[in-house]
């Protein structure tokens, strides 16, 4: 069969090859990144229509479950939505006390979209379900371009079910655009790849610089890969790359630094307070508590700040190569990871002898899973070994460059044939569906068929593979075993084409069609290895889309045992169960409330909502915490407080005092603070952000949030409290929400103990006022 010649574009894709006989090149087989959709096969573009529509309803379904999500930045985009000095600085309420600790472009978005539709669960969350959507779009796009629709299709769904991704673009912290920004930053650089186009670096470092101004630092997690990737894979001449690789960092620089330039140039007297930093510094925020402080754990004035040296992660789980493995993190992001580290390995391998100038198709395709492997490892490590604060939902950052490695692998084995691919593939499938039997069978009592099923998929799988392999012939004189006919995208393979498009000659030698046996069993055996693959993350997914979220610490799926000792892990956990339902509870905790919180009820086994006190706690405190809060035997504990913990609701005034949720507003109490809140500034002020989000979204009026969210930032100080007070600023001092350590007790910022001396100043100075169980003082009437 002749080979369909490529399109000729404005400037060649690629160098064309060389014959074997060294003659002049002739017409190449089109490859995926050069013909475009005409190459793509009739059901491309409706399975990825259903792809896009099925992502939609299952991050859209029944979204407004999960009411405001994290209050705290619910509260701030309630705040642009009212204000666009606010919108700008990303502050914690419309007149502008403090920001939240995080720069604000995450916000953004939402706050448009409460602009335009009001204020409501749907408008601030359906934007993050679109993110998602997008993500996966532009994840298939980018795959699809050198490994087809097959691949690209794999790769999307596999996003899309993967169960952090489900969680986290279903809910409204800034991990949602971060991960768009980098799958739309690393689809530019492999436009740039395919023909060193300065446009396409540019535009990813555009996209780099947007990730700057989503969550600081992280964004650049992945840029040391990407550049190297670029320098040594690029098809144009060192000098330019060097030249391209510098304009992109002018870009980020433009992108990300013209918000920071503005900020640190304003006048501090102006805007509000930088939360998270203890100087009023966004610098400081970006390279302290934001920045290096989550490698090395020295987080002034985080929960629990500072670290603890030498504890192999402090207080936030252990450190390590299987961190990513672990009981809390596993179900959440590791389904595929074993199957995307084989994959890539393997892929490097067989592709290592490509050159540009004779293996363009091969090398192209190389240079990809570096640029996504070299992500994935840059990620991972870092995870890993971080010892400051980690949650389990930052494992999205990890999601679609395991779904890319994994669609891209698979995609390529199965095309390339013969028995070393089967025998890759059935190694992936074996390795894929042992994990997940792992993962699975750490929630024994939820679907406790499905761990076997998978185990049975995926035996029948792995056999059918073996088969495939035994029964695969030689394709060409002097083949290479592994490197038989390859036929892309249920296409016929086609004699002289280039790798993926059929039996490419090799030496000078004829090639002749495949002799393939039994092609429907191998067929067969792939898409059951993809069910087996993806059973247990679809079941994960499923479930945590029926859940509803809230608060500030979330995870997908079901409840595991062997988790950390609080959700997240806070200071104070050590090994146990992490389970409601049967005999659960935390070790050295009698069945009972996940802490001081709501009996588990319908949702007992889930999240940690079920039994159980932490280790040597009272009912409803942290580890060594008295009813005052403080420290015991050298450890930092946590100010107890009524509420329950995660998403599992909040109590009176949220979990941890406040810090964790926002606080439940009653009917009477929000009709307390509405009465005459136009004649003040902000028409409350409380400890703590979460503490202050709660009666902010139910009033819609500005609430200040003393101390940021720890209630550990020096903002305001005692003495601009007072002022604020005396000149008739703020109505009513909320009680309660003491924040983390070193707010309400004590510790690193406000001076000492800021937030504990406007507290007491306040309890000994003005009337209460008590509404139900909520406690209030009125700041206009002395006691």
């Amino acid at each position: 069969m002749t080979p369909h010649p490529p399109a000729t574009p404005a400037r060649p894709s690629y160098r064309p090859p060389s014959t074997p006989h060294g003659g002049p090149p002739g017409p190449a087989a089109a490859s995926p990144a050069a013909a475009g959709p005409a190459a793509s096969p009739r059901w491309a573009r409706p399975a990825l229509l259903a792809l896009l529509l099925v992502t939609a309803v299952l991050y859209l379904w029944s979204l407004s479950a999960s009411g405001y999500a994290n209050q705290f930045y619910s509260a701030a985009v309630q705040a642009g939505s009212e204000s666009w000095k606010a919108f700008f600085f990303g502050s914690s309420d419309a007149a502008n006390s403090i920001t939240v600790d995080k720069p604000p472009a995450a916000l953004w978005p939402m706050a448009l979209s409460v602009r335009l539709f009001g204020l409501s669960s749907w408008a601030i969350l359906v934007p993050e379900a679109l993110m998602g959507v997008a993500t996966v779009g532009v994840l298939h796009a980018a795959v699809r371009r050198r490994f087809g629709a097959g691949a690209a299709l794999l790769a999307g769904g596999a996003l899309a079910v993967t169960p952090v991704a489900a969680l986290m673009f279903r809910f409204n912290n800034p991990d949602a655009l971060l991960c768009l920004l980098m799958v739309c930053a690393i689809a530019a650089v492999l436009r740039a790849l395919e023909d060193g186009r300065t446009k396409w670096l540019v535009l990813a470092g555009v996209c780099f610089g947007l990730g700057f101004l989503t969550k600081t630092l992280q964004a650049w997690l992945i840029l040391p890969a990407l550049a190297a990737v670029y320098a040594f894979c690029a098809p144009v001449a060192l000098r330019r790359r060097l030249g391209q690789l510098l304009l992109a960092g002018l870009a980020i620089v433009v992108s990300g630094g013209w918000w920071v330039a503005a900020v640190e140039l304003w006048p501090a007297a102006s805007r509000p307070y930088i939360g998270g930093s203890q100087h009023n510094s966004f610098l400081e925020l970006t390279f302290g508590y934001n920045g290096f402080g989550r490698i090395t754990g020295n987080e002034t004035g985080s929960v629990g700040g500072g670290g603890r040296p030498g504890g192999g992660g402090g207080g936030w789980g252990q450190t390590g190569i299987t961190r990513l493995f672990s009981s809390d993190m596993g179900g959440q992001i590791a389904w595929l990871l074993p199957a995307a580290l084989i994959l890539l390995v393997a892929a490097v391998w067989v592709l290592r002898r490509a050159r540009r100038a004779t293996d363009a198709e091969q090398a192209g395709q190389r240079a990809e899973f570096l640029v996504w492997g070299g992500a994935l490892l840059m990620t991972f490590t870092t995870f890993s070994f971080m010892s400051g604060i980690f949650h389990q939902y930052y494992n999205i950052a990890l999601a679609p460059y395991i779904a890319a490695l994994v669609g891209m692998g698979a995609g390529l084995f199965a095309r390339r044939g013969g028995r070393a691919a089967s025998l890759v593939l059935a190694a992936v499938v074996v390795v894929t569906a042992g994990w997940s039997f792992v993962l699975l069978d750490r929630s024994p009592d939820w679907l406790p068929w499905l761990r076997w099923t998978v185990l049975a998929l995926g035996a029948l799988s792995v056999l059918g593979l073996l088969l495939a392999a035994r029964a695969a012939a030689p394709v060409r004189a002097g083949a290479r075993d592994g490197e038989g006919a390859q036929a892309g995208d249920g296409e016929p393979a086609r004699d002289g084409g280039a790798d993926g498009d059929g039996a490419a000659a090799q030496d000078g030698a004829p090639a002749r069609p495949s002799a393939r046996k039994g092609p429907g069993l191998a067929v067969l055996a792939a898409g059951l290895g993809v069910v087996t693959a993806l059973a247990g993350p679809v079941a994960y997914t499923l479930d945590t889309v029926n859940t509803p979220k809230g608060g500030s610490i979330i995870t997908a799926g079901p409840a595991v045992q062997g988790g950390m000792g609080g959700p997240g892990g806070f200071p104070g956990g050590r090994p146990g169960m992490w389970r409601g339902g049967k005999g659960g509870g935390m070790p050295g905790g009698a069945p009972g409330n996940f802490p001081a919180g709501q009996p588990g009820g319908k949702q007992a086994g889930k999240q940690g909502a079920g039994q159980g006190n932490f280790p040597g706690a009272s009912r409803g405190r942290f580890p060594g915490q008295g009813a005052g809060g403080g420290q015991k035997g050298g450890r930092r504990g946590f100010p107890g407080g009524p509420g329950g913990f995660g998403e599992r609701g909040a109590g009176r005034m949220g979990g941890m005092g406040g810090l964790l949720n926002g606080s439940k507003v009653s009917a009477k109490a929000k009709a307390l603070l509405e009465k005459d809140a136009d004649h003040y500034t902000w028409a409350a002020a409380a400890i703590g952000s979460q503490n202050a989000a709660g009666y902010q979204l139910a009033t819609e009026k500005p609430v200040m949030a003393i101390g940021g969210f720890n209630g550990s930032d020096p903002s305001p100080t005692l003495a601009q409290f007072k002022k604020d007070v005396a000149d008739g600023k703020i109505h009513y001092f909320i009680a309660g929400g003491q924040g983390g350590p070193g707010g309400g007790h004590g510790g690193p910022g406000g001076g000492r103990g800021g937030s504990s001396k406007i507290t007491s100043w306040v309890e000994k100075t003005f009337k209460k006022v008590t509404v139900g169980s909520a406690t209030f003082y009125d700041l206009t009437r002395k006691s």
